[in-house]
């Protein structure tokens, strides 16, 4: 726990807060604390919102809300999809740092040692209670564990049992709203402003309409929320938060690390009572251009209620009389969702945006059941399949190529000019490069392994992944980055060295070398020796190589032997047949032979995404 902290005077309305060292009394006779309202929304990138210029946008309640207190116009999800930005929430720590950074994981964590921040509030005297979203991704604990009775905990209970924390999730935004009919919807689909990368169909209009329509639900049920705290006099004594819990949500904006996936809109309305806690010479209805991510959340609503600042927590605070000093950047990641991997880093300092793609051979629209409910994607895919799409709009559904991209935030919005190789922005593109790599060390990267290996190594010595990165003798994660980013150079120069990583001890290594060699389309001895690896990941590139460079029968046989003794990859085995395209039709025909759906009904991570797998390669056929 943070210590040292001794006394600190709040002055504000000419009165004060004593937060000590252990924190053990909230308040003094002359202040109570603050009671937290945090209302989050599902799924809604900032372009969804009026006061975030969307004139199209019909959300007078959240612009109010703005209007009476400071919008954030520099806020970043930390993941773009909601368990891993969750899992983030409410440990105050990366979920790329613990392991829970793939979606529907729940890999454990040592919660011996790691709290939820409710924990904390909760000693220092605050009553909490979370209405109705948890999804905190993690195991070993229930997710409702750390919060309290919301039939008790109620309106009338929380005005009984202050100082409170209410967090109230709004669901009328997430993505399932914008499935389904798409008919009659109250926003005119000729009216909506389409991004760049979507084609100006009909459906994709109308799906732009239904969930502007959504939208609008979701205002009006912020708009009760507020009326709420009214009715039962607590707004004079409670700071209301507004965030979404990441952006989205037409299809390549959840899920994906580009500005419609990561800039989500945040409002803090603090009371008059606490106007010492205001951003500096700033008043209600201010901008604030402040860099905020969303690991800094909880560290900073701790700070609020003075409770206990774990020194475990990875972010900084960005708000109130311990405020920190503003970073230079915001990071974010993306791992599997659901059955399809990938593997991304984001830097953003808000002007410019700074991917690393750690698997630049998958396509950016990699097909996942669940996004391909929605109308609009099934219209942009048909559009582009029948050769209609322009460059910019059929580019999403190809391999990237690239392992790097960089973005003007500010001049184009919608991500699509990658200037990674424009000589002007070298400079701020090398500092982001060193910025990232410096972070990866900083949090422990859990990602530089292949997941079911990092799941492997973690069960073979009886630790969780959150333990065991930060072990140099288990993980070492300068070495995997120098790996990586041996293999992402994409250098013919760097194959013996990659063909001497291939005998290393360590599997990372070697898959990187691996995958370095896929790059490449190298086929040389040492990757055909690959197909014989311990390593199941790496047998699965190798195998890949193999069928690229006409060795199908030596490729699949490889993958079939794997997938035939039901091997703990078979989920990235799927995957890989599906990158494969046709090649991979001889195998997929017999797939149901392995009985790989019975294998996995346990539930088990991530094989229980084999099934879903399994059946859209099937279609294929």
């Amino acid at each position: 726990m943070t210590s040292g902290r001794s006394i600190i005077k709040f002055i504000g309305v000419g009165l004060a807060v004593i937060a000590t060292a252990n924190r053990g009394v909230c308040a003094t006779a002359e202040l109570d604390c603050p009671n937290i309202l945090w209302i989050t929304s599902e799924d809604n990138n900032t372009r969804w919102i009026g006061c975030y210029g969307n004139e199209f946008a019909d959300t007078p309640n959240i612009d109010k809300l703005a209007a009476e207190g400071f919008q954030y116009m520099n806020a970043f999800a930390s993941a773009p999809v909601c368990s891993p930005s969750r899992s983030t929430w409410i440990t105050g720590i990366n979920a790329l740092s613990m392991g829970t950074h793939p979606m529907r994981s729940r890999n454990l964590i040592p919660h011996n040692k790691i709290k939820y921040y409710p924990d904390l509030m909760a000693e220092q005297g605050y009553s909490t209670v979370n209405i109705h979203k948890t999804d905190y991704n993690i195991g070993g604990r229930d997710d409702r564990d750390c919060w309290g009775d919301p039939a008790v905990l109620n309106w009338t209970g929380l005005r009984e049992n202050q100082p409170f924390l209410r967090v109230k999730n709004i669901m009328e935004s997430h993505e399932s709203r914008a499935f389904g009919d798409i008919e009659n919807t109250e926003h005119d689909p000729a009216n909506v402003t389409l991004w760049k990368y979507h084609p100006d169909l009909p459906d994709i209009r109308k799906n732009y309409a239904k969930y502007h329509d959504a939208v609008k639900r979701l205002d009006a049920l912020v708009g009760e929320e507020l009326a709420l705290l009214e009715k039962f006099g607590l707004a004079d004594n409670t700071i209301v938060i507004y965030c979404s819990d990441h952006g989205g949500v037409m299809p390549r904006s959840k899920r994906f690390l580009f500005e419609s996936g990561l800039h989500c809109p945040l409002i803090i309305r603090i009371p008059e009572k606490y106007k010492a806690w205001w951003p500096e010479n700033k008043s209600p209805g201010s901008r604030i251009d402040r860099l905020v991510s969303y690991v800094d959340m909880p560290k900073t609503w701790l700070s609020l209620t003075g409770s206990d600042l774990p020194d475990y927590m990875q972010g900084t605070i960005f708000l109130g009389p311990d405020i920190e000093p503003e970073p230079d950047y915001c990071f974010s990641f993306r791992g599997r969702m659901d059955g399809r991997y990938d593997n991304v880093r984001a830097v953003t300092d808000g002007h410019y945006l700074y991917l690393r793609n750690y698997m630049p051979y998958t396509p950016w629209m990699t097909k996942l059941s669940y996004m391909w409910r929605m109308k609009a994607t099934q219209a942009w895919e048909q559009h582009v399949n029948e050769g209609k799409a322009k460059e910019i709009e059929a580019r999403f559904f190809s391999p990237r190529g690239d392992a790097e991209e960089f973005y003007d935030l500010k001049n184009d919005p919608d991500n699509v000019c990658n200037l990674i190789r424009n000589a002007e922005y070298s400079d701020p593109i090398e500092k982001m490069r060193v910025a990232l790599r410096s972070w990866q060390e900083e949090i422990h990267d859990s990602g530089l392994l292949p997941e079911s290996e990092r799941l492997k190594r973690a069960e073979e010595n009886n630790t969780t992944i959150y333990e065991m990165v930060r072990n140099p003798q288990l993980y070492d994660v300068v070495s995997l980055l120098n790996a990586s980013n041996l293999a992402l150079e994409q250098g013919s120069s760097n194959l013996p060295e990659l063909h001497r990583m291939l005998s290393s001890p360590d599997c990372g290594l070697r898959y990187w070398a691996v995958v370095g060699c896929l790059l490449l389309n190298d086929y040389s001895a040492p990757v055909k020796a690959a197909m014989k690896d311990d390593s199941h990941e790496v047998r699965a590139i190798a195998a890949w190589i193999a069928v690229k460079n006409g060795d199908k029968e030596n490729g699949l046989a490889c993958l079939e032997e794997m997938l035939a003794v039901k091997s703990y990859a078979s989920l990235s085995i799927l995957n890989v047949l599906d990158w494969m395209g046709d090649d991979a039709n001889p195998l997929i025909a017999k797939i149901d032979s392995f009985n790989l759906k019975e294998k996995w009904t346990t539930g088990d991570r991530p094989g229980q995404f084999c099934g879903f797998l399994i059946n859209n390669l099937k279609k294929k056929l």
